[in-house]
């Protein structure tokens, strides 16, 4: 088995590798520096790869990375692209400005008074074509600000003077409890 070298230092030495592993929070990118730096110290591939658990490959590959690049490649983590969202943004926002705007009954949904999963599920199916799981539509919902509440009850037949005069006395009420638990001192 060949060991592995250094052939660009790039100006850095064992030393300075470790205070910048020091200022490192990533653990992920913390092993890569790390890895650099014992090979730096004269380790072999196999003996690191143990030491800062990973496998020899992976010792050899950022050892080349740094040897091509410098710290700045080596602590280069690109995420993968990932799945395109079944909706744009643009619809995203659309149907969040839906949500918190109208109900389903203006919309003619049934008799619904609140939105749901599987109200929205039938609605972007309809309106933008595509199919989207009840779990799905509930992680749009998340990353979108919107959260799941109960609908509150009103009365029709209420007196609204004597809802009012009701409302005036309760924050008359929790005016006088915050004051008197004001009072005292915790010890």
């Amino acid at each position: 088995m060949k060991r592995l070298k250094i052939t660009n230092d790039h100006g850095w030495t064992p030393r300075t590798f470790r205070k910048q592993e020091w200022k490192i929070k990533n653990v992920a990118l913390r092993q890569r520096v790390m890895a650099v730096r014992l090979v730096m110290e004269g380790y072999l591939g196999k003996d690191v790869a143990s030491m800062v658990n990973l496998c020899r490959q992976s010792v050899a590959f950022y050892v080349s990375l740094f040897n091509k690049g410098g710290l700045e490649l080596l602590l280069d983590r690109k995420s993968p692209p990932g799945r395109e969202p079944f909706l744009t943004p643009e619809q995203q926002q659309e149907l969040k400005s839906l949500i918190l705007t109208r109900t389903p009954a203006e919309l003619g949904w049934d008799i619904a008074s609140s939105w749901n999963t599987r109200i929205l599920q039938s609605y972007i199916r309809e309106h933008y074509g595509a199919t989207m799981s009840r779990e799905g539509i509930r992680k749009l919902l998340h990353r979108t600000k919107l959260s799941w509440t109960r609908p509150t009850y009103t009365l029709a037949k209420g007196d609204a003077e004597q809802q009012q005069a009701f409302e005036k006395q309760m924050e008359l009420i929790k005016k006088l409890n915050h004051s008197q638990y004001s009072s005292f001192v915790c010890r």
